[in-house]
């Protein structure tokens, strides 16, 4: 996205991710309430626009969440479904709409309750026309093929995928929000129930309820709020994933190599900058393998990059500094908004117990969305944050 103003990030808010009582528009509404308290607004009118992100409970989901809280009327609320990148794609959204001035405030909420919502498991059935999923090759299956693949080629273990989730379960020890906090170790993981080969249990993120919410700001509404410690959106790239009908390279991912090129280009900023990544980690081989995607190391080399430990704390760059979606848990249309919200409350310096040190000045989130016959995933979005102040 070319940005044709400065935008800023003015608050931001999350839920505990887990099993929720409350629907998914309670989270969403208690998100949202955090992030306008922290964003210095006391009046819903202040909002211009809404975008929200929800993936599996059904139709207007936005107005759901937003009529208990005065904004629907005359202001636009619209509602994103792209999958995992639901979240995510609504703060896109709110971004193009404070770049282009069509809104000074925008609002970008994610949110999801599966627990509430069992039935509608059917939103995860592959699409009759999908032949690959039709035979299988659902999410989890493909991962592991691609877990296969990768150890194949690699040499690397069973032993070094289950050290992404040590990793990430030791990152979420001390944050509140996350869902599964305790050490764990490498066996456990292994040992834990098998879910499709190589992948186990501790492998793959767990399905859970939440919310999150982002205000965008342009730089005079920053100035008019008197907030104190505004993030500046460097970069924010969208891309869907192109169709192949050949073979193609199980362990690497077009779409994202697209999106990243896209983001690093347009926030002139390289890989070996970014301090902290938020990425779409919902198994184990999702990390390993975006390491080399997203440039953080040379091709072949992400296995010795998380065996030195330049993916954790003291490391080149902190991978999942919250825990990731394997420790935090992953409310499908929440979780992009909540990686943004992370990173955010880490360039501030709000993460007691988990906080980065020294405090990032550059953040990277990335989430993909879905996945077709043919494709990588349906979609993928990222964004690129930095200190403005």
């Amino acid at each position: 996205m070319k940005l044709n103003r400065e935008v800023y990030i003015a608050g931001v808010g999350e839920t505990t991710f887990g099993i929720h009582k409350e629907d998914y528009d309670e989270l969403g509404r208690q998100a949202t309430l955090q992030a306008l308290k922290i964003s210095n607004i006391d009046r819903p009118d202040v909002i211009q626009s809404a975008y929200v992100g929800n993936a599996t409970n059904g139709i207007v989901t936005g107005q759901t969440v937003l009529k208990d809280i005065g904004m629907c009327g005359h202001m636009p609320i619209i509602n994103v479904e792209s999958a995992c990148s639901a979240g995510a794609m609504a703060v896109y959204c709110a971004i193009k709409d404070v770049t282009t001035g069509m809104a000074d405030v925008s609002l970008a909420v994610g949110c999801e309750n599966h627990s509430l919502h069992r039935e509608t498991g059917v939103a995860f059935a592959p699409h009759p026309s999908d032949i690959e999923g039709r035979h299988g090759v659902v999410m989890t299956g493909k991962y592991a093929v691609r877990a296969q693949r990768w150890m194949h080629e690699t040499g690397g273990t069973v032993e070094d995928l289950a050290m992404i989730t040590v990793k990430n379960r030791k990152h979420a020890k001390h944050n509140p929000h996350a869902w599964f906090k305790g050490d764990i170790s490498v066996e456990e993981v292994v040992n834990s129930r098998p879910i499709a080969s190589p992948l186990t249990l501790h492998q793959c993120c767990a399905i859970s309820d939440g919310g999150a919410a982002v205000v965008v700001c342009s730089k005079e509404m920053i100035k008019k709020l008197g907030v104190e410690k505004p993030v500046k959106v460097a970069g924010a790239t969208l891309c869907s994933g192109p169709y192949h009908n050949r073979p193609r390279d199980i362990i690497s991912d077009d779409i994202i190599e697209m999106t990243v090129e896209q983001l690093y280009e347009e926030s002139g900023i390289g890989p070996q900058e970014v301090e902290i990544l938020e990425l779409h980690d919902a198994f184990t081989i999702a990390e390993i393998i975006y390491y080399e995607v997203m440039g953080l190391c040379k091709k072949g080399e992400s296995l010795k990059f998380l065996r030195d430990g330049q993916a954790t704390y003291g490391g080149q760059c902190v991978v999942s500094p919250r825990g990731g979606m394997l420790a935090y848990g992953h409310p499908i249309g929440a979780s992009g908004a909540a990686q943004i919200a992370s990173n955010v409350k880490q360039m501030r310096g709000l993460c007691d117990g988990y906080q980065v040190e020294p405090i990032p000045k550059v953040s990277m989130s990335h989430v993909t969305g879905g996945g077709l016959s043919g494709t990588e995933h349906a979609a993928c979005t990222m964004h690129m944050l930095v200190r403005g102040w």
